[in-house]
């Protein structure tokens, strides 16, 4: 199932298809787009568009299928299946991340102050050293010796 053949679809068959709608299909997709554009060193192209890797991902979470059978379906070996999974998971993780991220800030009004205390406090420290002490002796204790 390659996604050339899914673009025709109706939103409501896209989705009982493919498990998402169509329209976050697309933002996906522009994630996927825009963390390829971002790599630093570009490699060896990969044999499938950045669509069908989002659609092998999907069918890997949706269906529970082998990426023996994932790989056959999509005519790549099993371990590449396993890379795209992979590297489709860490950037739809790290978008999430970062929109988590930006949401939060955005929700700080513009004259709110953050103050961290990193002070110095007191430990509690028990009374009295014989209900806690174990008996071992330390290193830098002097430690008698037989003449």
């Amino acid at each position: 199932m390659r996604y050339v053949s899914l673009q025709n679809l109706p939103p409501d068959a896209f989705k009982r298809l493919v498990g998402i709608p169509p329209d976050l299909f697309a933002e996906q997709l522009m994630v996927l787009e825009q963390a390829e554009r971002a790599k630093r060193k570009p490699g060896r192209p990969s044999p499938l568009s950045l669509a069908d890797q989002l659609l092998l991902t999907l069918g890997y979470w949706r269906e529970y299928r082998t990426l023996f059978h994932l790989g056959v379906a999509y005519g790549v070996h099993e371990s590449t299946a396993q890379r795209i999974v992979t590297r489709t998971e860490q950037r739809l993780l790290a978008a999430q991340a970062d929109r988590e991220r930006l949401a939060a800030t955005e929700n700080l009004a513009a004259d709110t102050v953050v103050v961290v205390d990193a002070s110095e406090s007191p430990i509690e420290r028990p009374k009295k050293q014989g209900d806690f002490y174990s008996g071992k002796t330390h290193a830098h204790a002097k430690v008698p010796t037989c003449d």
